[in-house]
């Protein structure tokens, strides 16, 4: 697989969530790392299972994830969350 352009990431990354067929994205539950291969060699594998790393389905709820431009981790947005509840 070739390593997916800055372009193409973008093109995922904007994947409108409300307009696509879930029969086309792939469940994640379906992918299977090969924790041998090497760190990058793992994660083209993970892209080219997975198709679309930025919108998924885990059985029948489709996922899109993004990212922030931040120094703040998941872990410290997550907690954030959590104390706010």
């Amino acid at each position: 697989m070739n390593i997916p352009t800055k372009a193409d990431m973008e093109a995922m990354s904007s994947i409108d969530i409300t307009t696509i067929d879930p029969s086309t994205l792939v469940d994640i539950r379906d992918t299977v790392i090969d924790k041998n291969l090497p760190k990058e060699e793992r994660l083209l594998d993970f892209i080219r299972q997975i198709k679309n790393p930025y919108c998924f389905k885990h059985g029948k709820v489709v996922v899109k994830i993004g990212f922030s431009d931040t120094d703040s981790t998941f872990e410290d947005k997550f907690e954030s969350f959590l104390r706010s509840l």
